[in-house]
């Protein structure tokens, strides 16, 4: 593809404050590349429109409100709606980079994907929350973060807070699924079925707020947690061993706790060294002790949250052979 118009699509849920701050971002942008934005509103009681209006003479946007459907089917109306032939889609929580769509052009016009992903990462003005949050999220000693190498990554699987998506895979794949969340893997692996790449853009990165508070984060990753036996189901061959991983460190870490009560303390030196590593590296990476240790807490609940929420899902689907649909409603729009 030679010319790439960029439409960025971002759909929001009562969060005004948090687009103020996105389109802000869009402000600073570096380069002459010309894009659109389209901001979907999906169903918010608290709305954006305010907010949206007040940049309307200082960048190209279009604002829509619908009727609350999920994240997802927003995303796939903002597609329908916007004028490029290339899709940017956003979280409303994140806050741009000035290179970020240099780095994206610069990419795509040397090696053209028709789906692509970028990282995350903690801005300086983050709460420190928001911070070891991040690190939980992203650190590759946990489960979450990039995987894989870097510089370039065939079939890397894109997460719907920064994804790029071509107008011709849009159309090919009918774009998001119902599920919330897991819909931006399960599309992801529906692209790769239908012959489509996808590859991860290193230096395409966002800042990321995420969650606020420790009860949203769990349950945040929780849901995470259930919905990859769903997809494992939906799509076999992406089931992983790997998956298993936050329920074992979960199980293994009660146990560890009772074995001490029998003075067997082996296999809590082990977990103390892991977490002992993880503050090191926290430390480093935001150079703050309170973050490191709150890094620590959020360690702690990612893996609880999400191994629990992997194995309810996995019973309620391979050992009582349940629907989806029906076992879990509130993960389906």
């Amino acid at each position: 593809m030679k010319d790439i118009e960029f439409s960025f699509i971002i759909p929001v849920y009562n969060r005004p404050d948090e687009i103020n701050e996105l389109l802000e971002s869009f402000l600073n942008f570096k380069g002459d590349t010309d894009f659109e934005i389209v901001i979907v509103e999906d169903g918010s009681s608290e709305t954006s429109e305010t907010e949206v209006e007040s940049f309307n003479n200082q960048l190209e946007i279009s604002y829509y409100y619908k009727p609350n459907s999920g994240p997802g089917d927003s995303r796939n109306f903002g597609m329908k709606k916007a004028k490029g032939n290339y899709f940017i889609i956003l979280d409303s929580d994140v806050i741009l980079p000035k290179n970020y769509l240099i780095e994206v052009e610069k990419y795509l016009s040397k090696s053209f994907y028709d789906c692509f992903g970028g990282p995350d990462a903690a801005h300086s003005s983050f709460s420190n929350l928001q911070k070891a949050i991040n690190f939980a999220m992203t650190s590759f000693i946990t489960t979450g973060g990039i995987r894989g190498g870097k510089q370039h990554v065939e079939d890397f699987q894109p997460r719907s807070f920064n994804m790029g998506l071509s107008k011709k895979a849009f159309l090919a794949s009918g774009g998001f699924g119902k599920i919330h969340p897991g819909e931006d893997p399960d599309l992801s692996l529906r692209l790769h079925k239908l012959g489509f790449k996808t590859t991860l853009i290193e230096h395409a990165f966002v800042y990321h707020k995420r969650r606020i508070s420790w009860s949203k984060f769990y349950k945040q990753v929780n849901k995470f947690g259930m919905v990859r036996p769903i997809l494992n189901q939906w799509h076999p061959d992406s089931k992983s061993l790997v998956y298993w991983f936050p329920t074992l460190f979960s199980l293994g870490l009660i146990a560890s706790t009772v074995l001490v009560v029998f003075n067997i303390t082996l296999p809590m030196y082990l977990y103390m060294l892991y977490f002992a590593l993880a503050f090191v590296m926290a430390l480093i990476s935001n150079k703050s002790v309170v973050v490191a240790f709150q890094a620590l807490i959020a360690i702690v609940v990612q893996f609880i949250g999400y191994g629990y929420g992997f194995l309810k899902s996995t019973i309620n689907l391979v050992v009582m052979r349940r629907n989806p649909e029906e076992a879990f409603p509130n993960l389906f729009f």
